[in-house]
């Protein structure tokens, strides 16, 4: 295995490795260890070249130091990426291979399972590392994070949904979610029992049928998702989706959903605040993860009430970010960073 050290400007650790004999093409960045060990998923994705990769690493990582910070876990800002179809070309060797890459970072960076990996790959990562958390509860992790993750994300949004609307019931409100992996189900089945009304799009068209035969769900193509007309826009699939191009285009007063880095320039949040929209920035309202993974770190290990008790507040944390942009008239996304920044200082 070849790894090569990438120098950027404000973060502490970025390397690149390759191994031909598994095809493994991989990026780590630490990006903060102010508050703890980097903790961040392996992400696998199909880059169209590693410079796209590289961005994405570097926006991810910086993005997990924000949440651990706002969640207050304990942890600093990492993520690892891995170049390649996780449906055609993840193999037992091939994760292997990542744990040895993590290795080398000798406990700055803890991996775990996000998109297009899973808590059984990190059972292969494991194999080279112990530099790895979220394995699955037989194992003596905290298993699959996504329904923490879910479940901040409603909290999220029944807070963003009281700042708009003075009250959190979501009884008659039309939620449209675009992605249904496991953190977009999640959330579609808790806004369906607390009464809300389905609009889903998936590129996948099977989850999309699920949620339509368990939640009486309207299906929409994929593109068509932003010109829908909406109480909240929940956008849970991939990153960089409010852009010059959607922003326009949507009809929702209220943005709250899983999604890593939606925004795809911190402008964005300003346009966004100027349409009138209230947004739950995405490292607040989608830390359900991240809290859960962190309370493995504690003393006495991994326990599921401690869990569950700091996910619960998650709904807080958007509501006092969304009370800071609206005192300091600035976007939520900026005072998100700044809450950040603040804890982060306090160390």
């Amino acid at each position: 295995m070849k790894i090569r050290e990438i120098e950027i400007a404000g973060y502490e650790r970025v390397a690149c490795a390759q191994d031909t004999e598994t095809g493994l093409h991989a990026i780590i960045a630490v990006h903060n260890t102010t508050l703890g060990p980097a903790v961040g998923g392996i992400r696998m994705w199909r880059y169209a070249s590693e410079e796209e990769a590289l961005q994405d690493v570097l926006r991810l990582a910086e993005g997990m130091t924000f949440k651990s910070a706002v969640a207050e876990t304990g942890l600093g800002g990492g993520k690892a990426v891995i170049i390649g179809d996780a449906r055609k070309s993840k193999t037992p060797a091939l994760m292997a291979a990542m744990g040895r890459f993590i290795d080398a970072f000798e406990g700055r960076y803890y991996g775990a399972e996000d998109v297009g990996t899973s808590t059984a790959d990190i059972e292969h990562v494991r194999r080279s590392t112990r530099w790895v958390c979220g394995l699955p509860r037989h194992l003596g992790g905290s298993g699959d994070p996504s329904p923490f993750t879910s479940r901040g994300v409603f909290l999220g949004i029944e807070a963003a949904v009281a700042e708009r609307f003075g009250s959190p019931s979501l009884k008659g409100r039309t939620v449209a979610i675009q992605g249904l992996g496991n953190v977009g189900m999640g959330v579609a089945q808790q806004v369906h029992a607390a009464g809300a009304r389905l609009m889903v799009a998936d590129v996948h068209a099977a989850h999309v049928e699920r949620a339509v035969a368990r939640f009486g769900a309207r299906s929409v193509e994929p593109e068509r998702i932003y010109d829908v007309p909406a109480d909240v826009f929940a956008p849970c699939a991939l990153g960089a989706i409010l852009n010059d191009d959607t922003i326009p285009r949507l009809h929702c007063p209220v943005i709250a959903g899983g999604a890593n880095n939606q925004l795809l320039e911190a402008r964005h949040g300003r346009m966004l605040l100027e349409k009138g929209t209230i947004y739950a920035p995405d490292f607040v309202i989608n830390a359900g993860g991240i809290v859960n993974i962190g309370v493995e770190f504690e003393p006495g290990g991994y326990n599921e009430a401690r869990a569950h008790e700091k996910v619960a507040r998650i709904g807080a944390a958007v509501t006092e970010v969304l009370r800071l942009a609206r005192e300091r008239h600035i976007p939520s996304s900026e005072a998100a960073i700044l809450l950040a920044e603040k804890r982060l200082a306090k160390s």
